[in-house]
C-alpha cells in the first residue's frame, strides 16, 4: 500500500444475507476526512461496517494496513445508563486523554458528569471526541451530526478540523452540507448501493473571491 494509506477498497461489494452496496473503490490516507452520502437504504452504514469487519463481503478487496487501529462511533451510540460511569472514565477506556489542552470546553465540562445524566447531543458529542481523540489511525463515525443542534455541531466541526493530520475518518452523514464543508472528499452511493459520484467539494469563497461591485 502507498505510504501514509491506512485502507483500500477495491470494487467492494458487501452486505449482510445479500448485497447491499457497492462496488466502492477508495483509498484513504492520514489527514483525509471523507464523507458518504446517500439516500436512506443505500448502505452507507452497511459500508463502514464492512470496513469494521463486521458485514460480510461478497466481491472486491478490502485492505486495512498492517498494524492500523480501529475506533467505530456507531449512530446510536451505547448509554450505559445502569452504570455510575463518567465522561471522564468514557475517555480513559477510549484511550484518549480527557486533560488535552484541546478538548473543547463544552465537553470539559461533561467530564465530570455521568453518562445517564446528560442529554443526548452532549453523549452523541462525547462519543465522537473519544474516537478523535484515541489512538486509533482510522476513524469510522456513523451519523456524528445526530442529536446535535447548531451550537455542538459547530464544535464537532472544529474537532474534524483539529483531530484530522494525523489519522484518516470515513463519515457517514444525511446531511450533504455539512459533508460539503467539512470533508476533503464525498462518495454518493446511489438507491442501489453502487458508488454514483465520488469528488471534491468546492472550497469555500474568501473574501479574495469575492466579485468587484
Amino acid at each position: 500500500m502507498p505510504s501514509g494509506t491506512v485502507l483500500e477498497l477495491a470494487g467492494l461489494i458487501a452486505g449482510w444475507r445479500r448485497p447491499v452496496v457497492g462496488p466502492v473503490s477508495l483509498a484513504l490516507a492520514r489527514g483525509d476526512v471523507v464523507g458518504v452520502w446517500g439516500a436512506n437504504g443505500s448502505g452507507k452504514s452497511t459500508l463502514l461496517a464492512a470496513v469494521a469487519g463486521q458485514a460480510r463481503r461478497f466481491d472486491g478487496r478490502l485492505r486495512l494496513a498492517p498494524g492500523v487501529g480501529l475506533a467505530v462511533q456507531p449512530q446510536a451510540p451505547v448509554r450505559l445508563d445502569p452504570l455510575p460511569v463518567t465522561g471522564r472514565e468514557l475517555l480513559a477506556v477510549a484511550g484518549a486523554d480527557p486533560n488535552a489542552c484541546d478538548l473543547p470546553a463544552t465537553l470539559a465540562a461533561l467530564l465530570p458528569q455521568r453518562l445517564d445524566r446528560i442529554s443526548g447531543g452532549q453523549h452523541q458529542l462525547l462519543c465522537v471526541w473519544a474516537a478523535l481523540a484515541g489512538t486509533a489511525d482510522l476513524v469510522l463515525l456513523d451519523e456524528p451530526t445526530n442529536n446535535l443542534d447548531p451550537t455542538h455541531t459547530a464544535v464537532l466541526a472544529d474537532m474534524l478540523a483539529e483531530r484530522r493530520a494525523d489519522r484518516a475518518v470515513l463519515l457517514v452523514s444525511h446531511e450533504r452540507a455539512f459533508l460539503q464543508a467539512h470533508c476533503g472528499r464525498i462518495l454518493a452511493l446511489d438507491a442501489a448501493g453502487a458508488l454514483a459520484t465520488d469528488h471534491r467539494p468546492a472550497p469555500p469563497p474568501t473574501a479574495d473571491d469575492t466579485a468587484w461591485t
